[in-house]
């Protein structure tokens, strides 16, 4: 990221960028970055964006051997193309033979493989920059540097309320903090209240509490949260999803805490922040592992019964839980 801010104070550009990785609003930030940085607000005629897959491998590489129209540089963005991650000899030959000096490319994907010959062409050639879920401690400074420039103050215990209930995904946690600047236009301070009255509580979170009533074999509950969760339009494969990816993950981090992994490594290893990962540890209490494998299992067989039309999903979706609850 460092050397995307000098590269564009300098005004000297890598002839080709890959931006990759799971944080969607640090991507999305820089992508707009170097466009602003590289093309003229009025230059329509040597900018070219291309979205999705099924690109014109030949035609993208016809336009980018095409000298600019009255300009320094040609600059050509691809995003969520697939490219990196599949691979595509055809282009990464073109990068090793030698980009133009007046073309410029920006890739933005949020998987790439490593092992591509068109990654490790890009990185040859210009610069790949990885964006990975912040830390604990970057996110609260990020939220802490946002509410001053709101000239506003908030605590770091309602903080930890407002990244409980949000998540810590950047994107979801900008728009919530605006609902909330909006909501405390006359407020100085930042109140848990606050938090409570306006922010929504991301779907991830909702299961994870319906996952802890399951836990704590709260069955009525537990199917009272997946009512509500119905209720607002949630699809029952959709939960049913998460609910897998939540006991995968109880599963691995019971497996590590076994070994005596340093908690940091564990959450890392799993893909979570620390404070969210440390949020996991009172639930993985409430199961074996061993039952965390029978639900796992539980969940791979409402999926293919859904799949094959033997179970309607809601239905499938409940009985996995009053299962899961009787354990």
């Amino acid at each position: 990221m460092q050397t995307i801010k000098q590269d564009i104070a300098n005004k000297t550009f890598k002839q080709i960028y890959l931006l990759y990785g799971e944080e969607a609003y640090l991507r999305v930030q820089y992508k707009n970055n170097l466009k602003d940085a590289l093309v003229p607000e009025d230059d329509t005629m040597n900018f070219a964006y291309y979205e999705g897959k099924d690109i014109n491998i030949p035609e993208l590489i016809d336009l980018a051997e095409t000298l600019p129209f009255f300009a320094d540089r040609r600059v050509i963005f691809l995003e969520n193309t697939g490219l990196v991650k599949d691979g595509c000899d055809e282009l990464a030959a073109y990068i090793d033979s030698g980009i133009p000096e007046s073309t410029v490319f920006v890739i933005t994907e949020m998987n790439v493989d490593k092992r591509t010959k068109l990654f490790k062409a890009i990185a040859k050639a210009g610069k790949c920059v990885e964006f990975t879920k912040q830390t604990d401690d970057t996110l609260k400074r990020w939220i802490v540097s946002k509410v001053k420039k709101e000239n506003k103050m908030i605590t770091n215990g309602t903080i930890d309320v407002f990244l409980e209930m949000v998540g810590t995904d950047m994107l979801c946690i900008s728009n919530e903090l605006d609902k909330l600047f909006a909501y405390t236009l006359n407020k100085e301070q930042i109140t848990v209240s606050d938090v409570k009255e306006v922010c929504t509580v991301q779907l991830v979170n909702r299961i994870f509490e319906m996952i802890g009533m399951i836990g704590l074999r709260k069955k009525t509950e537990a199917i009272e949260m997946y009512h509500d969760l119905l209720a607002l339009k949630e699809t029952p494969f959709g939960m049913l999803a998460l609910i897998e990816r939540q006991f995968n993950i109880m599963l691995q981090m019971a497996d590590l805490m076994e070994r005596g992994i340093p908690f940091d490594t564990i959450a890392k290893k799993v893909g979570l922040s620390t404070y969210i990962a440390k949020k996991y540890v009172p639930q993985i209490k409430c199961f074996t592992k061993d039952e965390m494998k029978r639900v796992l299992n539980a969940c791979a067989e409402v999926d293919y019964g859904v799949k094959t039309g033997d179970i309607k999903a809601e239905l499938g979706v409940e009985l996995l839980i009053i299962e899961s609850c009787i354990q």
